[in-house]
């Protein structure tokens, strides 16, 4: 099974393209949009970017970490604008689409739902096999959001978005 983790958001969003059989990564990166483009053209950039993804690496199953506002509610609706975006984007080319909480990554590839950043993608690089960490930070969580997805989606039932 050929999972596509996503880390929304409409600055970066990180994508990561993990087969299940031997949790081999397939690729990973990030899609950026400019910040002084208006916020419609970002979401197209967005939405074409992940038509390509989709159609380049053919996917059986799309795992997006929910969105988490805490301290900037600036950021909220753009982000939230961007995550329908993608999520629109995946629903017309598939129906196989998923969603965890950060606590849910978190406690997926480390054992511990309050886990630091940095332990996650410690063992984001231990479970792939990686020289190093993932770079950029949102690939390294896209890719922690595959691994969740292909480590629980058998258990969690509820998580059809």
């Amino acid at each position: 099974m050929r999972v596509l983790g996503i880390d929304p958001g409409y600055n970066i969003v990180g994508f990561g393209v993990v087969e299940s059989n031997g949790n081999k990564v397939i690729d990973y990166g990030v899609i950026t949009t400019p910040k002084n483009m208006p916020m419609s053209e970002r979401l197209k950039v967005i939405f074409d970017a992940t038509n390509e993804l989709i159609d380049n690496f053919q996917p059986d199953e799309v795992a997006f970490e929910e969105l988490f506002f805490n301290n900037n509610q600036k950021t909220a609706v753009p982000v939230a604008q961007a995550r329908g975006v993608l999520l629109l984007a995946c629903k017309l080319k598939m129906d196989n689409l998923y969603e965890y909480t950060p606590l849910q990554i978190k406690q997926a590839l480390t054992g511990v739902g309050r886990a630091e950043k940095k332990q996650v993608q410690y063992m984001v690089k231990s479970i792939l096999g990686l020289e190093s960490i993932p770079r950029p930070d949102d690939a390294a969580d896209a890719l922690a959001v595959a691994l969740c997805h292909i480590q629980t989606n058998s258990v969690l039932t509820d998580n059809r978005v």
